[in-house]
């Protein structure tokens, strides 16, 4: 049984007949019955239509940490939920059976907008994370998610490889309370080769958040050994890093395991991420924090005036949260010094867990 098929934005017909899309830099162009890279953007008799409206692969029960975000309301749950395919082709994809996986008919969650925000609201979840595949790409869905969770107080957090053109970007990002973009690297070759995109379009789309947006952004950047996590790459990302995001964006490294086409490339040594963060904190970075290890210090939100602890972390739980918070705006509690981010009644008891949902299909 074919799935069903949901009208797509961002296309316009060709004169030779073919569909082009324009919701993101690869341009896709397709002849009748086909497909764009992405697996879910369709031609179907002259229109584009996107496959993954409505249809989920999986909810579960995170703690915003986990997204990763930790100056975006610390220690409360967020509802994660993605669709399937993707528009980019990372050859040591974390989540590959995901991104890779075609739609099919069997199997799928089918929700509306509204049921995704009640869903939730009876988990307890102040926040949606569209994540898991790449939001972009289901952005009809994310718009109208987003739209409903925004009518009814619950936030969006947009986890996204930043992969979107200029002219697609404002309605995606409209009601969109936070955004984790990953850098992948900081060299054209291996976004050429190892992710079969480029750079550019994702420095564009980070300046752009960052400067025309009220979006709260922090970055994440998958160090893998050989390929991107040289120090003069590192020391170059931080630097631009600063001049065009500032100083206080949050900047997560995290550790590589081998994976989908990477199998024979060594996990990342936890050296190498506490290499990265003091390359990264000597370019003038303040929050630069490591992932996918345990790692205390790497971890630890602290005040950039006087040094203090201020967010205590163990992996993904917090075992203390020691900032003061006033109209949304968090602030060091011993100096006044601002803390960057979104904080606020969000927060839940420490050490706050996950869990996969069940979801019935109607």
């Amino acid at each position: 049984m074919a799935v069903a098929a949901h009208e797509a934005r961002w296309w316009r017909a060709e004169p030779d007949g073919k569909i082009l899309c324009t919701l993101c830099p690869r341009a896709c162009r397709m002849a009748e019955g086909q497909a764009g890279f992405c697996f879910i953007r369709q031609n179907r008799g002259g229109r584009l239509v996107q496959l993954g409206y409505g249809r989920s692969t999986g909810f579960a029960v995170d703690p915003v940490e986990k997204k990763p975000l930790n100056h975006f309301f610390p220690g409360s749950r967020i509802l994660s939920f993605g669709t399937a395919g993707c528009n980019l082709g990372c050859k040591f994809c974390q989540n590959w059976d995901i991104s890779k996986a075609k739609l099919d008919a069997e199997g799928l969650r089918e929700n509306t907008p509204d049921e995704i925000v009640t869903l939730a609201e009876s988990q307890g979840c102040p926040s949606i994370a569209f994540t898991y595949n790449d939001p972009v790409i289901w952005a009809e869905y994310v718009v109208d998610v987003a739209r409903a969770a925004r009518a009814r107080g619950v936030k969006n957090v947009l986890v996204t490889a930043g992969y979107v053109t200029e002219g697609a970007r404002g309605e995606l990002y409209v009601d969109a309370d936070a955004a984790n973009v990953d850098l992948k690297a900081f060299t054209e070759e291996f976004y050429r080769k190892q992710t079969a995109s480029h750079l550019e379009e994702v420095l564009e789309t980070l300046k752009w958040i960052h400067n025309q947006t009220r979006t709260w952004l922090e970055v994440t950047t998958l160090l893998i050994p050989g390929h991107n996590d040289g120090d003069d790459e590192i020391r170059r990302l931080a630097a631009w890093f600063h001049e065009n995001l500032g100083p206080d964006v949050p900047l997560h490294f995290t550790a590589f395991h081998p994976d989908f086409k990477m199998m024979d490339v060594p996990a990342t040594p936890p050296e190498t991420l506490r290499r990265a963060r003091a390359l990264a904190r000597a370019a003038g970075l303040r929050y630069v924090y490591v992932g996918n290890v345990h790692d205390a210090e790497g971890q630890t939100t602290s005040c950039a005036r006087c040094a203090r602890p201020l967010i205590v972390r163990d992996w993904y739980a917090i075992a203390r949260c020691d900032v003061r918070v006033g109209d949304g705006e968090g602030a060091c509690p011993h100096c006044g010094h601002p803390l960057p981010g979104r904080f606020g009644a969000e927060r839940v008891a420490p050490r706050a867990g996950f869990r996969r949902l069940r979801v019935a299909a109607p």
